[in-house]
């Protein structure tokens, strides 16, 4: 049977979240920036973290996979929806839920790379360490660990748990 341990309150999400946002208005008053959500994931972090911008913002979003119903990578990192937008000069910020081994991010940069934006930034709720396979430190991070199989606030484990507000540890 499955355990689930706090790791963050919905209160600490919420003042994490607050804090990465004003970094990012303050950073970004005078460009255009787009947010580019990374399915299915970021979706509950993207969405509070766009309305606590104070700058304008466009918003996409992009499915790359390498889980499936795997609590691991499984290093085949493959592309399942693509933007939709024209990026072309514009300034993207990725919305991660995590990053834990770097592929997916890596290679999901590299393929933003090619729309010819003026620049590619990445914003990850959670940063862990544990499993990274490519040296990648993001621009911002909420929280950041060094391991364990997290879940909820749009984290999840074979498709479940992503509906909790807080997020916890999954005792496997």
């Amino acid at each position: 049977m499955s355990e689930l341990i706090k790791v963050l309150t919905e209160k600490e999400i919420d003042r994490l979240i607050s804090s990465v946002a004003q970094k990012i208005s303050e950073e970004y008053k005078d460009k255009r920036l787009v947010l580019i959500g990374v399915l299915k994931g970021a979706f509950v972090f993207l969405g509070d973290l766009a309305r606590k911008l104070t700058i304008p913002v466009e918003i996409d979003f992009i499915q790359f996979s390498s889980y499936g119903n795997r609590d691991s990578s499984s290093g085949d990192v493959q592309l399942r929806s693509d933007i939709s937008s024209e990026l072309n000069g514009k300034n993207l910020l990725v919305v991660e839920d995590i990053i834990d081994t770097g592929l997916t991010i890596t290679k999901l940069i590299k393929h933003l790379e090619s729309f010819n934006p003026e620049s590619i930034r990445v914003c990850t709720f959670i940063d862990k360490h544990e499993r990274r396979e490519v040296d990648y430190k993001a621009d911002y991070a909420c929280y950041s660990v060094e391991g364990g199989f997290l879940v909820g606030y749009g984290l999840d484990y074979a498709e479940k748990y992503r509906n909790l507000p807080a997020l916890y540890h999954l005792n496997l």
